[in-house]
């Protein structure tokens, strides 16, 4: 909605002002944060940060657009749905985090997306678009104190507005939990497990994405065979045991999932399920120096590919300041990273996954997906 018109713009203006400066304006939405981007000429500066603060500030919310953009989202909502990945994935919140902000899909259900009204968007947009939960932020050719400048004329009555509380996130609480949803005409079944892993800002964070990135990724694509760096890579390589797999660590303000999602052959399930809980058993018993010497160089690695492009820096600044109102400087974290070892990593892997319950998700030819008791109870050493 927030492109369909302002108080002084309408739909048709915006479209045109944008296209005539040959920018881009658009935005999205996780779990925890709504971006509304920009991209243009440096010269173009002023006019791109008074059209966000137009359309954050000023949006009209028509009647009829809101009619028009429900057909929109469903329709989107039938995209998503056709994504397993996504689908896993919201499946994996939902039962990990049961009655709470974080087990809602990004989406949410059909009922709201055909009953919500302008109210609700107006009371949304006045209770959470607040001076202290805003972050602008820029890169490329940007000069600080003009934004700077530009953030105080524009924005700067939302900031002296702003009175009384903000608004908390109320924390999300997890449960070890499973969610199936079996369909044997389905050819893979694809499945998520995770652990409960901590916020952004914990000290544990930097040894699980370490730990993250040591599990790996591998796709039937990928070739490789025995000299596959992951440990894992190589047991599903070898043993034909799953189609592609990839570990994943998110994270929240307040919690995170550290886990792995992987899609197998129905008959390959259960040896798939097994191979990564002994994975992770080793982990937290007997992973070494050398392994993790590699892991935290591949980490560094990502972490600078990543912000290859001013977009991505420019989304890196903004999230670092929600997150710990700071940006981490790359020497601190390189440093950070530097300081994790062998017996670290099986410190904080015990912490949170040895004998923890996990939550997991399933979709597809799952009958051969051992029952959830089991399961529980291979989080804990393994005997052969």
């Amino acid at each position: 909605m927030a492109f369909k018109g302002t108080k002084k713009r309408s739909q048709l203006d915006l479209e045109l002002e944008i296209e005539n400066m040959g920018a881009h304006l658009n935005a999205y939405t996780s779990r925890e944060q709504t971006v509304y981007y920009a991209k243009a000429f440096s010269k173009d500066l002023p006019r791109a940060v008074e059209i966000l603060a137009d359309i954050i500030q000023n949006s009209t919310l028509g009647e009829a657009e809101i009619e028009r953009e429900r057909g929109v989202i469903l329709r989107e909502m039938q995209e998503v749905e056709t994504n397993l990945q996504e689908v896993v994935f919201d499946y994996l919140h939902a039962t990990a985090y049961q009655n709470t902000a974080l087990g809602r899909t990004i989406l949410g259900p059909t009922e709201n997306i055909k009953s919500i009204n302008r109210k609700d968007l107006v009371d949304y947009i006045t209770t959470h678009y607040k001076g202290p939960r805003i972050v602008l932020a820029a890169a490329g050719g940007v000069s600080h104190d003009e934004l700077l400048e530009l953030a105080k004329f524009h924005f700067g009555d939302s900031l002296s507005r702003h009175k009384g509380e903000v608004p908390a996130l109320p924390p999300c609480k997890f449960t070890g939990s499973e969610i199936r949803v079996r369909d044997d005409k389905m050819p893979l079944a694809h499945l998520a497990v995770a652990v409960e892993a901590v916020g952004w800002a914990h000290p544990d964070t930097l040894c699980l994405m370490v730990a993250n990135t040591l599990i790996g990724n591998w796709d039937r694509s990928f070739g490789g065979g025995m000299n596959l760096s992951s440990k894992l890579a190589q047991l599903s390589c070898h043993g034909n045991l799953c189609h592609s797999f990839q570990s994943f660590n998110t994270s929240y303000t307040d919690t995170g999932l550290w886990g792995l999602y992987m899609v197998c052959e129905p008959a390959t399930v259960a040896d798939m399920l097994h191979v990564v809980q002994k994975e992770w058993m080793r982990l937290c018993t007997s992973v070494t120096e050398s392994e993790v010497a590699r892991a935290k160089n591949l980490l560094k690695t990502n972490m600078l590919l990543q912000l290859d492009g001013s977009t991505p820096i420019c989304e890196d600044i903004g999230r670092q300041m929600l997150c710990y109102n700071r940006r981490i400087p790359i020497p601190e974290l390189e440093a950070r990273i530097d300081a994790v070892n062998a017996e670290t990593i099986r410190e904080v892997c015990t912490k949170y996954i040895y004998d923890k319950s996990p939550a997991i998700a399933a979709v597809g030819p799952i009958e051969r997906l051992p029952e959830f008791n089991q399961i529980r109870s291979n989080m804990c050493w393994l005997r052969d």
